[in-house]
């Protein structure tokens, strides 16, 4: 099965929102769609540069906060919210105001296995983001968060390029294990539109 490109993955998360969106219009009460809508801007603001990156996630917050005073018991709601605040540390070079987040992150995660004890992917996620802060230190010492918004300082001098270059793919394996977090979200996303869709058994005749 071929792997979907980053531009069919755009285009079916942005139809996805704004299918979402639309359906809010008619009954902005289903916690089910408030979640799907949360979890697909989360993904969407992957895609998104400096301040439209942060507007994003935080507008993904918002709805999935909507989808837990809707059904406070919702699980996957309470994960995507502990992805969105680990998103939200991880795009803040202020270390302080980070560990605000991750803190609000390990709380949804928690409560999130609280509800589903068996999820091995919400054990996980409460794991990667008790390492989350260390990791942030060093993304953001190394100046890799800054780039990853497009804020990337234009000169440095040659022994700090060296240095980065040595400790690049240290740190793309750390990106990957913070970023398999947001790519699961993607994935639920994808498979809930996709059952949601499936075409309907014709009525016996």
């Amino acid at each position: 099965m071929e792997m979907p490109s980053e531009f069919d993955r755009l285009l079916f998360f942005e139809h996805t929102r704004r299918t979402a969106e639309a359906h809010y219009a008619i009954n902005p009460l289903d916690a089910d769609n408030l979640t799907k809508w949360g979890g697909v801007l989360l993904e969407l603001s992957q895609f998104q540069n400096g301040p439209d990156t942060n507007k994003m996630v935080q507008d993904a917050i918002d709805k999935l906060k909507e989808a837990v005073v809707i059904e406070p018991t919702k699980h996957d709601a309470l994960w995507c919210l502990g992805n969105a605040y680990t998103s939200n540390a991880f795009l803040n070079p202020d270390q302080e105001e980070a560990k605000g987040d991750f803190e609000m992150a390990t709380q949804y995660y928690e409560q999130a296995c609280e509800l589903d004890p068996e999820n091995e992917l919400y054990k996980k996620s409460l794991e990667v983001v008790d390492k989350a802060p260390e990791l942030h230190v060093e993304i953001h010492k190394h100046g890799l968060g800054q780039q990853s918004m497009g804020q990337g300082a234009s000169s440095s001098s040659g022994s700090k390029q060296q240095n980065a270059k040595k400790k690049n793919k240290d740190s793309d394996l750390k990106y990957d294990v913070c970023g398999w977090i947001i790519l699961a979200v993607g994935l639920v996303v994808w498979l809930g539109f996709a059952k949601s869709n499936l075409p309907q058994p014709a009525p016996p005749s």
